[in-house]
């Protein structure tokens, strides 16, 4: 009888690295995408599709001969050591597809130790199987999603704060030399050198419908995975690392229903499915209705969960009795990796907004009309209203969407909106530019506030004072890191030069068709597309008398861009005298002792300025720090005056690429 404490301890090794070294990856890739959140989905489905490949390997593995997958799996695991082995391998641009640099990327840099972890879990139990000739141990399947659902939550909160990149990986790699070992041992265990110790297999024929239903089940799911958390960080709130909750009630619906059936009741979960699907629904068609988050985040999160809940509890009772379950494994693989390339590739190309969810729910209703129809007549009535209700749903958030609004489009960056308002007195023409729930800049079409900055750049706003103070009425050059809608070409005089840097290239044709700051301003303007800081780091220097740095409002931030590293690029930037004006407004961080921190580093002075809103004018709440050398800027009495000092948090350290 094979040592099962072995095959638990690799199959709960496998999961952790498994998922440890998702959001490692995750995070060193955000420079190169201005921190978008949309790189945390795309590596999702990268995650999905290569742990289909790792299900294909180990449904290919099990049906050679026993001395033959031990010696294909010793190949796999030692070329993917050797991968580990230091290397350059420099992220490049995002180009025009950002999702295929991505999958590029991360096949490069994790695809061999990726597929020998992915396979793991279905390999173990079909040599479990062979060797012991009992029942498939599904309950590792749910030992290996716990032991993922300890690395999602352990990563955020302690690991990453504690240990730089460089750490982690040198850590993880010494895991996955760990888990090759005990994996390649296994290995050896299920080759017997006889064959005829291998335990007889009868697997049951399974018909047609079930295998769909296997590829179906977690297709919903995972496409509910992939809408909650776009519509939860796009369109209900803009929090760091928001995504993690979503994946972590995933893998709780995984570990529930794989330990046993007790934990999946049919009297209850499809009710339970039904009265979220209808809360939801009225959620979503209610667009516009301001929720409080602590309503609308519980509420979708459970929603997902019953979602999963009751897609997951139905997998397992059409798991197969007998033989080996690779076969199993591999439909649910192709039915996630379907789930996320619909909803992270395929959703963003073809809707101008983020419909996905309630066709999502539609898909589930429609699942449960079909998983269920053997059920009462009213049970199928209900099923098929709530297809239809989902179905019109989208409809509704579509007219939503419309009212108002002079143009929407969608790219890998996230859901841009431009609406048109009248407001009395009056009935003044005002546009304002959406990214998701985030406004990105405003401009009122009236005689006198047209040119007038707005939103987050007053004049009276820290940006504003520093472009008044810095060169005492000579032409400027001023460099912008986050175009918006332009508005800061407002202060532009003639001989000005302003220089904008904009990773996003449908925000530039949007400020250009909608908003007149750019072709307005008597300033030269220029817009230079890609991540700021490499575009930053490959031009010469800019001598600039101002360089604004605006990418903190929303909800991944572009940690790059507050790095020692990326303030020496900056200062490289930087004329005699010059300021750095850094926007740090933000709802869930105070970013403002981080930038206090960069300037004492660098031996300048922080100066923290924070605005009051004037609605009749456009102008939002904003808090800038200013960060210069120049007693000209910091002693001006109007930036004096505004001035306060900036609180020191305790233990925070200076940020560095390598963090």
């Amino acid at each position: 009888m094979p040592n099962k404490s072995t095959y638990i301890a690799t199959t709960a090794l496998s999961a952790f690295l498994l998922f440890m070294v998702q959001p490692m990856l995750a995070k060193q890739m955000l420079p190169v995408f201005g921190g978008s959140s949309s790189v945390w989905i795309a590596c999702l489905v990268f995650f999905q599709l290569w742990l289909l490949a790792g299900y294909a390997y180990a449904d290919w593995l099990s049906r050679l001969a026993p001395r033959d997958q031990a010696r294909a799996h010793l190949v796999l695991l030692a070329a993917s050591a050797l991968s580990l082995l230091p290397h350059h391998a420099p992220m490049q641009g995002a180009g025009s597809f950002p999702s295929l640099t991505i999958f590029l990327h991360l096949l490069g840099s994790i695809g061999l130790p990726y597929l020998a972890l992915a396979s793991t879990s279905p390999l173990l139990q079909s040599w479990w199987v062979r060797r012991s000739g009992r029942a498939v141990p599904y309950g590792l399947f749910a030992l290996s999603n716990l032991a993922s659902l300890l690395a999602l939550l352990l990563y955020p909160w302690m690991i990453e704060p504690r240990f730089n990149l460089g750490t982690q990986f040198a850590w993880w790699s010494g895991g996955f030399v760990l888990f090759a070992g005990l994996c390649l041992a296994l290995a050896w265990q299920a080759s017997p050198v006889r064959e005829e110790e291998m335990q007889p297999q009868s697997p049951q024929p399974i018909s047609l419908g079930r295998r769909a239903l296997w590829v179906l089940l977690p297709m919903c799911s995972s496409m509910m995975l992939c809408a909650t958390t776009t519509h939860l960080t796009q369109d209900v709130a803009a929090i760091p690392l928001l995504w993690v909750l979503p994946l972590a009630v995933y893998l709780v619906s995984f570990i529930l229903t794989f330990e046993g059936e007790r934990f999946y009741s049919r009297l209850v979960v499809p009710r339970l499915l039904a009265l979220m699907v209808a809360s939801m629904a009225y959620a979503l068609f209610r667009f516009g209705i301001g929720f409080p988050l602590l309503v609308t985040l519980p509420l979708f999160l459970f929603g997902l969960f019953t979602v999963c809940w009751f897609c997951h509890g139905e997998l397992f009772r059409l798991r197969p009795p007998t033989g080996s379950p690779t076969r199993f494994y591999l439909h649910i693989a192709a039915g996630g990796a379907l789930g996320a390339m619909f909803a992270g590739l395929v959703a963003p190309v073809i809707f101008t907004n983020t419909y996905e969810l309630p066709l999502t729910l539609a898909f589930a209703s429609a699942l449960a009309l079909v998983v269920l129809w053997g059920q009462r007549w009213s049970a199928r009535l209900l099923w098929a209203t709530c297809v239809a209700l989902m179905i019109y749903v989208p409809i509704t958030q579509s007219r939503g969407y419309r009212f108002g609004s002079l143009a929407m489009t969608r790219s890998f960056y996230g859901s841009l909106r431009v609406t048109e308002s009248h407001n009395p007195p009056g009935a003044v023409t005002s546009r304002h530019l959406f990214n998701g729930i985030i406004e990105h800049g405003i401009q009122i079409f009236s005689d006198s506030l047209r040119h007038e900055p707005t939103s987050y750049y007053a004049r009276d706003s820290g940006v504003g004072l520093a472009l008044e103070a810095c060169c005492n009425g000579r032409p400027r050059r001023v460099g912008v890191i986050g175009l918006g809608v332009g508005t800061l070409a407002a202060y532009g005089n003639p001989g000005d030069t302003i220089r904008f840097y904009e990773i996003n290239p449908q925000v530039e044709r949007l400020a250009r068709a909608f908003f007149t700051f750019l072709r307005d301003t008597p300033a030269s303007v220029q817009v230079v597309p890609g991540d700021a800081r490499l575009s930053l780091q490959a031009e010469p220097p800019q001598h600039y008398d101002v360089l604004v740095i605006d990418a903190f409002s929303g909800d991944a931030i572009p940690v790059h861009l507050l790095t020692r590293e990326a303030m020496q690029v900056y200062l490289r930037h930087l004329a005699p005298g010059g300021v750095l004006a850094f926007h740090v407004s933000n709802q869930h961080l105070d970013l403002a002792p981080v930038v206090g921190m960069l300037a004492d580093d660098a031996g300048m002075r922080a100066i923290q300025i924070d605005s009051h809103s004037n609605k009749p004018r456009g102008e939002f709440a904003a808090d800038w720090v200013l960060v210069t050398g120049n007693p000209v800027v910091y002693l001006n009495p109007d930036i004096l005056a505004a001035s306060q000092p900036i609180a020191r948090i305790p233990r925070l350290r200076l940020w560095t690429d390598n963090d």
